[in-house]
């Protein structure tokens, strides 16, 4: 079956917005992953946003032509700058460079939004992927524009990769009038995991490393003109000058951060009296982890729902009858006049896409660059291979094959809703199965990566073109297969946990029958032991039976 679809693909070969606000971005360095990748995620959390992936191709300029700036959250134009000579084709999140680019919203202090600026964090991230090659010149491209023509969003950490080095870059703008922006980035150390979630997350960092830290000329003078800094320059924080925590940040943004750190480093729990607010040791930019980090633990990541810790999200009354551990929204409420919050984890069910970016070495950038993209919620996301290199998207993640108002059968966005959606009501039952058909579609990708990544090479040394139409069209199968496969995953669970029964199912998957063809063994497994106890504490002995005398 693989070899199959791959002599069709080698035949074959021969022959728009990034829009995000509650958004979560976990980085790991190249010596911290198994095979020398250097990797970043996203998650673009959104309730109005529809999952899809763009692409834009590369493009010659002419003097005189101008590059239009529209809001990527908006829509609205905010103006033109100029166009360069050359720029790089993007898919996604990532160029045919294998420079990737993500980030997460953090807004800061509300007077330092600049209406009178053009370029917006969307755009900005585009024209990084559209102007520069590497992450070191997408830091230059991205404060330069800032600086010239002014920033439009508020605050924002944006990671910025290539297969060589990740970085953090924090920016907010200086209020309308003062055109610009002040920002810090600090690029994380090779052996070292990182991440941001919509809360500003560098404090003090070096003044006189420009190898490893580059900062804004003004980004601690203004500080101090705005009064939000006083101290000396070696302790001033970015952080909380900027963007000043408040509970909901350490609880529902640094804690995403805290889970990630747990899962691969050894005593992050000295960082849970910072999270609480209780003082402590504020929470580091980065990390070494105890071992090194695989793609799959990467992927696994943005499925976290604070598993195991403190902060578990299966097991309290507000997973339901099922253990499910999401919280709909709103994240706050009141019983008897206090204020009250539901956990925010990396996996959410209002994602409309994720991704993990994937930079690997000793391979041309072409090839070494993989978009490891999915529709909707992590957890229950299939990552797809997209090439960097790809020139095409294919009809599944296509922006015009659906919308969040109709409903299309051929979307990923919408078969992976209907999965999820599913799910949601019946956690416990119905996960096992999902995962299932979700590990193997993305073993059997893993694998066949290998496979391909050879043949592109061989090919690359002919003919460029004819790789990337090897790459593209290997990317667009296997978007289609994934996508075809979980919409038969779904007519699976439909039928098997119909009505709230269960289907008992043979050694072999299919379903038990009688000589008849009938359904035999069907199930009924009710509720948790726990879920009725706690029907019985708030219904008395209103549903007691009773002995008939």
């Amino acid at each position: 079956m693989i070899m199959k679809r791959f002599s069709s693909i080698l035949l074959a070969a021969l022959a728009a917005p990034i829009v995000a606000m509650a958004c979560t971005g976990l980085i790991a360095g190249r010596n911290a992953t198994v095979d020398g990748s250097v990797m970043i995620t996203y998650s673009a959390d959104s309730h109005s946003l529809y999952g899809s992936l763009t692409s834009t191709p590369a493009g010659d300029w002419q003097p005189g032509d101008v590059r239009q700036i529209v809001d990527w959250d908006s829509g609205k134009p905010l103006g033109a700058i100029p166009q360069i000579p050359h720029t790089y084709a993007v898919i996604g999140n990532m160029n045919e460079c294998a420079l990737a680019i993500t980030e997460s919203t953090w807004g800061g202090r509300p007077e330092l939004e600049d209406s009178t600026g053009i370029i917006d964090y969307g755009t900005l991230i585009q024209l990084g992927l559209e102007r520069a090659s590497t992450a070191r010149e997408a830091l230059k491209v991205m404060t330069d524009l800032v600086a010239e023509y002014g920033y439009y969003s508020s605050g924002e950490s944006f990671s910025i990769a290539d297969k060589e080095e990740a970085w953090v870059l924090e920016m907010i703008g200086k209020g309308p009038g003062r055109k610009g922006a002040v920002w810090v980035a600090v690029r994380i150390p090779d052996d070292c995991i990182s991440g941001h979630a919509n809360q500003a997350r560098i404090h003090q960092f070096p003044l006189d490393d420009p190898e490893n830290c580059i900062y804004s000329s003004d980004v601690i003078s203004f500080a101090r003109e705005m009064g939000y800094y006083k101290g000396e320059d070696k302790n001033f924080s970015f952080s909380s000058a900027y963007a000043p925590l408040d509970y909901g940040a350490l609880r529902g943004c640094d804690a995403r951060v805290w889970s990630f750190f747990n899962r691969f480093a050894s005593g992050m729990d000295k960082y849970l009296s910072y999270l609480e607010n209780k003082g402590g040791e504020v929470m580091p930019l980065y990390v070494r982890p105890d071992r090194k980090l695989s793609l799959r633990d990467m992927k696994d990541a943005m499925r976290d729902h604070f598993d195991g810790t403190p902060y578990d999200m299966h097991n309290d009354v507000g997973g339901g009858p099922f253990g499910s551990p999401y919280r709909y929204r709103p994240m706050y409420f009141t019983v008897n006049g206090k204020e009250y919050l539901n956990e925010r984890a990396i996996a959410t069910q209002q994602t409309a896409f994720t991704l993990v970016a994937q930079m690997r070495p000793n391979l041309p950038a072409a090839i070494s660059g993989i978009l490891w993209f999915g529709v909707d919620d992590a957890n229950t996301a299939v990552y797809v291979p997209m090439y960097c290199s790809s020139n095409e998207v294919p009809e599944c993640f296509s922006p015009e094959n659906g919308d969040l108002y109709n409903f299309s059968w051929t979307s990923a966005f919408w078969v992976h809703n209907w999965v999820a959606n599913m799910a949601y009501n019946r956690y416990n039952p119905m996960i096992g199965d999902i995962r299932n058909v979700q590990k193997n579609l993305e073993d059997q990708f893993e694998e066949e990566v290998l496979t391909i990544d050879e043949l592109a090479e061989a090919l690359y040394t002919v003919s460029e073109d004819a790789a990337r139409e090897l790459l593209t069209t290997y990317s667009c199968q296997s978007a289609e297969f994934s996508t075809a496969t979980w919409k038969e995953l779904g007519e699976f669970l439909m039928v098997k946990f119909l009505d709230g029964n269960v289907k008992s199912q043979n050694p072999d998957g299919s379903f038990v029958r009688n000589e008849y063809g009938l359904p035999t063994k069907v199930q009924f497994p009710g509720y948790s032991k726990e879920y009725y106890e706690e029907i019985v504490s708030t219904t008395g002995k209103h549903l007691l039976v009773k002995k008939i005398k």
